[in-house]
């Protein structure tokens, strides 16, 4: 009876797979064959993550090849006593995806508030130029039925943008004075307005 005997070159030995951890030590010493080998093992996996959080492909292969290069310069970060690598990998790939989601949605919402900030709203100027004239006339006749003094505090505070007491300081009067002409002004201006109290 013949047997066959076989041989195997060390070209035959099934090759004993890294582990992650011994290649995030390889990458952190900038070992460019053990980040290849890494991301053939775990793109899959990464990629898959980041599209099931943001839908959009060309998106998902960006974030990815952030969350890569993220690898590259933090693998020395990389702690066993922490945790697997693959988690490491993970966490980091759901961070960086949720972060994508979170600055889509906040530029998506800005772009949304500045776009109804920016529509042009349909009305008739002739209309409401004419309201303001006949508004601006109206408080012009009010304010000629004012006492002068009444008439220079309201002018200064609510034209000129003058707070109580440099009101008072320019008018050479105490602030409660002030305050008093501009209380008895402003009623006397809603009394020939006719505004409802």
């Amino acid at each position: 009876m013949l047997k066959l005997v076989t041989h195997q070159s060390e070209d035959d030995d099934p090759v004993q797979e890294t582990s992650l951890d011994t290649l995030l030590e390889r990458i952190a010493t900038a070992d460019q064959r053990a980040f290849s080998e890494l991301y053939d093992r775990v793109s899959p996996r990464v990629m898959g993550l980041v599209r099931r959080l943001l839908v959009d492909p060309a998106q998902s292969e960006e974030v990815t090849q952030e969350i890569f290069l993220e690898i590259w310069k933090t693998a020395n970060r990389f702690d066993t006593d922490r945790g697997a690598a693959m988690s490491w990998i993970l966490t980091m790939t759901h961070r960086r995806a949720v972060d994508r989601v979170r600055a889509s949605q906040s530029g998506h919402d800005r772009d949304l508030k500045i776009g109804i900030r920016d529509i042009e709203r349909e009305y008739d100027q002739v209309s409401e130029t004419v309201e303001i004239r006949i508004e601006h006339e109206r408080v012009k006749k009010a304010m000629g039925q004012l006492t002068e003094l009444q008439r220079q505090a309201i002018s200064l505070a609510y034209y000129g943008g003058y707070s109580h007491s440099e009101v008072a300081e320019l008018l050479h009067v105490p602030v409660g004075t002030v305050k008093t002409r501009l209380r008895d002004g402003m009623i006397r201006l809603r009394d020939e307005m006719g505004v409802a109290k």
